[in-house]
């Protein structure tokens, strides 16, 4: 018979805090399955380090009803909204869309919640449903890169990050997938200490436990890992000026180098021009924009630097193989 491996506990100094905290996770049609395990998955490995169930975990959903994931797999629920017993953050998880039946009463019971005082928390997408709420009015946030910009637009007054995550005082965002491990490690470190944190991470082959500083890739295929720092923090700056684009003499002064070092720089990492790449960023936004909004393709063009409507027409062609007006309201 096989023998069952110890259990490689590692108690912080002072033996971690007393009692336990709970949290209950609604979840609504097509949510990401991936980022709710992830989360979950975290707690669980967390509990087996310190060698007790500190952290527990419930699961909801609007009618109490088992919900199908954004992967097509259904999933059972211990309650229903309007049952979740008292916890100490209910997470809100979301996925493919905002869209979902019993939105109302989950609305409903996210501005209860956050009426009574309660911890609120969002994986993924589930940021833009708190800010329905009104529960991120105030409050620092963060969403999927691929949903910000839409996001932006139509809370343009909630301060709505580029981070992996962001925990401001009761309020627990994160933009999903890995970054949900992210989250709840640094839940983790406030608890038991960096000792317990860093052991979870290690269960999970987690290379690096991410801050809440540590930007998201700015979009698809955005991989600048290992690349040049002043690269980096040129994109940032593209990434965050994109209605009002910086010519090429403010790059290269805000990154403390000529303009023919920016060049050379983007050519060398990226194989193109900084001009071509910061027009691949501009145009990327406006996707975006005309997939998650209803904004006038006007209006697109304007929020992504364009003064033309005509050039931003023959621009989004060149890049996408079709004109915005085909884009409108894609969904994959």
């Amino acid at each position: 018979m096989s023998k069952t491996p110890p259990v490689p506990t590692i108690p912080s100094p002072s033996g971690g805090p007393e009692g336990g905290r709970q949290f209950a996770f609604l979840l609504v049609d097509k949510f990401s399955m991936f980022s709710l395990a992830a989360a979950i998955d975290v707690l669980r490995s967390a509990n087996r380090l310190v060698g007790r169930d500190y952290y527990g975990w419930t699961t909801a959903s609007p009618d109490g009803e088992a919900v199908i994931a954004s992967n097509s797999l259904p999933l059972k629920v211990d309650y229903s909204v309007s049952d979740i017993p008292q916890v100490d953050i209910l997470f809100i998880c979301a996925g493919l869309s905002y869209e979902f039946p019993g939105k109302s009463k989950v609305l409903a019971a996210l501005r209860s919640w956050g009426r009574r005082g309660g911890a609120l928390g969002a994986l993924s997408v589930g940021s833009y449903l708190l800010a329905e709420a009104g529960q991120l009015d105030g409050y620092r946030c963060t969403i999927h890169w691929e949903n910000r910009a839409g996001f932006m637009e139509r809370f343009p007054d909630i301060d709505c990050t580029g981070n992996v995550y962001e925990i401001d005082r009761k309020r627990y965002t994160c933009a999903g997938g890995t970054t949900s491990i992210d989250l709840m490690l640094e839940i983790i470190r406030g608890d038991f200490g960096s000792n317990v944190a860093n052991g979870v991470a290690n269960q999970f082959q987690h290379e690096r436990i991410r801050s809440a500083v540590d930007r998201q890739r700015v979009g698809p295929e955005r991989d600048l890992t290992g690349k040049s720092e002043k690269l980096r923090k040129i994109v940032e700056l593209m990434a965050d000026n994109l209605d009002e684009p910086y010519s090429a003499v403010q790059i290269a002064r805000a990154a403390g180098l000529s303009v023919r070092q920016v060049e050379r720089l983007f050519l060398r990492h990226l194989s193109m021009t900084p001009g071509r790449y910061y027009m691949r960023l501009r145009l990327e936004r406006a996707r975006e924009l005309l997939r998650q909004t209803n904004m006038p393709i006007l209006d697109v063009a304007i929020a992504t630097g364009f003064t033309s409507h005509s050039y931003f027409a023959q621009s989004y062609r060149l890049q996408f193989g079709r004109p915005p007006s085909e884009e409108r309201r894609t969904t994959y």
